[in-house]
Order: structure tokens, then C-alpha cells, then sequence
């Protein structure tokens, strides 16, 4: 993301004295522990680091990393890694938030700092219910979740995060899961995208809503059910044995069978990470007709706010001279002299 030179850190370098407070088997532990994994292979420095959060229990994780960090209000985090991306445009800044945090109160926030485009990672750990306030339905939930907010089931149809940010603009967009060998991967692409990267990761809340997301993150139902994209790579899952071609009947995708290898026989599409209409149709799949697509789904760089704000700047500074007093004597001024004393 920043161009630095290498240093190198271990994992320990990323890790702070705090003691981590999650319910036991929570999966936030794996998303931390990929997160301190990934730093050293970086390259980056904790002290030029910051991560920023917002309220709910993935919102801790600024206490847990050797770096800068700012735990600030619900749905607020864009905003403050906003100020502190232009305060200092060399720091890199990690938002850290939840499904409730980033599309609830946070959505409006969420969406500004997208469609800005700042120079930033973040990190939505989505787990489709509230798990800090004691298990009400989020934005996520399924249809049809019941929670002391819906005792009888939600009927609200939730908010695919994914979708969301392609809607607001975003050039880059990933998918993880908590527990997986391959989330460090979509880590460093993000970290790599100069400008707004956002990563969905699915997270399982073992109180709340424990194994919503099984059918397709454990281990036996994995090959049929997970489909981990890569640039200039045909689409198959399955061991390989189906892929994902385009329906012209319904300009959407479609499931194939692929015999003997032949991806290509089959119409199977080559993954385009640049490619905006494909990566609506990947997020937007139906799970149980389609796997869910992992990876990094969309990846299209473009100038970033913080950089168009810096460049203002100085284009609007040159050729003047910096004068405080000038600058409060401008316009029309006043002076206020002592009045004699009134009885």
C-alpha cells in the first residue's frame, strides 16, 4: 500500500502485553493471529502503523497490535482514519469494524470513505449478528433469524457487505474466512492496493450464532461449496470438476460440469479481478446453487482522496508565505481600547 522500505518484524514484534478478550473459540483469535502473522511479511513498521475500530467485539483489536491505534465510537471508525490518513498521509491505516458497526450506524460513514477512495485496509468482520449487545439481529442476518430483537424471526432481507462496497465505489474488494490458510493471501493483496481496500471476513460467533457459516467453512462441505478466485485463473471448484460460465439467458452466471479437465470445452470464464460487472456477479451468488466466492474478487487501483487533497494543498500554497498575523488582521478588523471606568 505505502511504498517503504522492507524491515523485518516477527509475529511477536505485532503482539502487545494486553490480555485478548474474546469468548473462548471465538474467531476473531484466527483473524488477530493472520493479521500479526502477515505484518512481518510486509515489510511495514509498527510504529507507522494504526489501526482504528469502532464499537462491538472485533472492535478491541487495536488493544492486541504493537502499533498505534484509536478505539473510537459506533460506526465512526471511517471518520477518524479519514483525519488520520490526511494528518499524515505515510501512516497505514487499518480500519477494523463489523457487520452491525460498518452497515448499521456506520453505513453512511462506511460508504464516504469508499467512494473517497482513501488509502486504507478494511477489515469487516462479518459474523451476521450482534454479538457485543447480546445476540440481536444485524444488518446481515438472514432472513428468518431469530434473537431477542426478532423473537419470531427476522423478516428483514440483510445487506451483502461485498455488494454494498462495490455499490459505493470501491476499487478492491475480498473475501475471507476467520479460520483459513489463505486469508493472509487476501491480506497482502489489499495491503498491496494503493487506495480503499475492503475485505469481508466471514467470522463465526460461537455464543450468538455458532456455525451459521458450516455449510460452506467446514472442512467437508469445503471443496463443493468455497470457489477461491484468482486473476487470469478459470473459475472452477470442486476439485475442478465444475466451474462458473456466463448464461446469456440471464446475464448471470451458471454452474457447469467440467469433464476431464476441459475448463474451457465447458465455457468456463477466466477470473478478471479488474472487471466490476464480474465481481457484482460473483458476490451476488445465491449460496447453495453457487459456492461462495473467496479471494480477491475485484482489484481496479484509482488516485486516492488523500493524495488529491495533498495535491490541492499545495497547488493552493504556492507561491505564498505562511504569515499568522496577516491571516487574523485579513478583512475587516477591530480594535478595543480600554473605556474609562463607569460609576
Amino acid at each position: 500500500m505505502n511504498d517503504m522500505t522492507p524491515i523485518k518484524t516477527a509475529p511477536k514484534d505485532w503482539e502487545t502485553d494486553q490480555e485478548v478478550r474474546w469468548c473462548p473459540g471465538c474467531g476473531d483469535y484466527a483473524i488477530l493471529k493472520a493479521v500479526q502473522r502477515t505484518m512481518p511479511e510486509l515489510g511495514v513498521k509498527p510504529e507507522n502503523t494504526v489501526f482504528v475500530s469502532g464499537i462491538g467485539c472485533s472492535s478491541r483489536f487495536p488493544y492486541y497490535m504493537e502499533t498505534y491505534g484509536f478505539h473510537t465510537i459506533h460506526g465512526r471508525a471511517p471518520a477518524v482514519a479519514t483525519g488520520v490518513k490526511l494528518a499524515n498521509p505515510d501512516l497505514d491505516v487499518w480500519i477494523i469494524t463489523g457487520d452491525g458497526d460498518a452497515l448499521s450506524i456506520g453505513g453512511n460513514h462506511t460508504m464516504h470513505l469508499l467512494r473517497r477512495n482513501l488509502d486504507c485496509q478494511v477489515l469487516l468482520f462479518n459474523n451476521e449478528i450482534y454479538g457485543l449487545t447480546k445476540g440481536q439481529y444485524s444488518p446481515t442476518s438472514r432472513v428468518g433469524t431469530r434473537s431477542p430483537s426478532t423473537p419470531f424471526g427476522s423478516v428483514d432481507r440483510p445487506a451483502n457487505p461485498c455488494a454494498f462496497a462495490l455499490g459505493a465505489g470501491a476499487r478492491f474488494i475480498g473475501r475471507g474466512i476467520d479460520v483459513h490458510k489463505n486469508l493472509p493471501t487476501v491480506l497482502k493483496a489489499a495491503h498491496a492496493h494503493k487506495g480503499a481496500s475492503f475485505v469481508e471476513i466471514f467470522q463465526n460467533c460461537i455464543v450468538y450464532n455458532d456455525d451459521v457459516f458450516a455449510p460452506f467453512t467446514e472442512k467437508k462441505g469445503a471443496a463443493e461449496n468455497q470457489l477461491w478466485v484468482e486473476h487470469g485463473k478459470p473459475l472452477l471448484y470442486a476439485g475442478g470438476a465444475k466451474g462458473l460460465a456466463f448464461d446469456q439467458e440471464t446475464f448471470g452466471l451458471k454452474v457447469v460440469e467440467v469433464v476431464g479437465g476441459e475448463w474451457q470445452a465447458a465455457g468456463v470464464i477466466v477470473h478478471d479481478e479488474t472487471k466490476r460487472a464480474l465481481a457484482h456477479l460473483l458476490v451476488e451468488m445465491p449460496f447453495g446453487a453457487y459456492p461462495v466466492a473467496l479471494g480477491v474478487i475485484f482489484n481496479a487501483p484509482a488516485p486516492t482522496f488523500e493524495s488529491a487533497v495533498v495535491e490541492q494543498n499545495l497547488t493552493a500554497s504556492k507561491g505564498k508565505k505562511a504569515d499568522l498575523q496577516a491571516l487574523i488582521s485579513e478583512g475587516q478588523t477591530w480594535q478595543v481600547e480600554k473605556e474609562p471606568h463607569i460609576i
